[in-house]
């Protein structure tokens, strides 16, 4: 069995599929009506346009949130909805906070990409506040899309509400950002 592993690990070496493309799960959220939130911490990457993103040598995290309605049968999603599909028009906010210095990065808007791993997702390019082998806690604030941006049908607004889902927070801590910040793509 080792061998038939390092038989295929050479062979997805040699053919370059990007074995080292692991992602920190920092936290899983489900909010009402289904919709998953995924916060993870992944390998930096070049992202373009680089005057609006950090360039790949000067970030040390891909911050990440995956957000979609529920692929999971058990949970419920409003008629109609695509499991799995990639829910748009979200505000996302980060704070990364290091927990041995105090220092941090605040208000870092996670915005739109796609790539052929995830494809849509929301995500930054960040440099740790501080040393990549501190621990550090990462608040995500999440807010559901203006009315400027969706239109609300009478159906959904009698079903749901005025809004997709309420604006929530999520704190996580000791998160260890070491190994992914050491990891490249390339």
């Amino acid at each position: 069995m080792k061998k038939l592993f390092y038989s295929l690990f050479i062979t997805l070496s040699l053919f370059g599929t990007t074995l080292n493309a692991q992602e920190l799960i920092i936290g899983e959220e489900t909010v009402q009506p289904g919709i998953v939130f995924i916060f993870e911490g992944a390998i930096k990457d070049d992202v373009t346009p680089h005057g609006m993103h950090l360039v790949e040598s000067e970030t040390d995290v891909h911050l990440e949130a995956r957000v979609n309605w529920a692929s999971d049968e058990s949970i419920t999603v409003p008629k109609g909805t695509p499991r799995g599909g990639f829910i748009p028009y979200i505000t996302i906010t980060a704070e990364v906070i290091n927990e041995a210095t105090g220092k941090k990065l605040s208000n870092i808007e996670i915005v739109p990409h796609i790539n052929l791993i995830d494809n849509f997702h929301y995500a930054r390019n960040i440099k740790l506040p501080g040393e990549r082998d501190q621990r550090y806690t990462v608040i995500f604030h999440v807010e559901p899309p203006s009315p400027e941006l969706l239109g609300l049908h009478k159906d959904w607004r009698d079903q749901y509400g005025n809004q997709l889902f309420q604006a929530s927070s999520f704190r996580y801590t000791n998160v260890d950002f070491e190994e992914i910040a050491n990891a490249s793509r390339r």
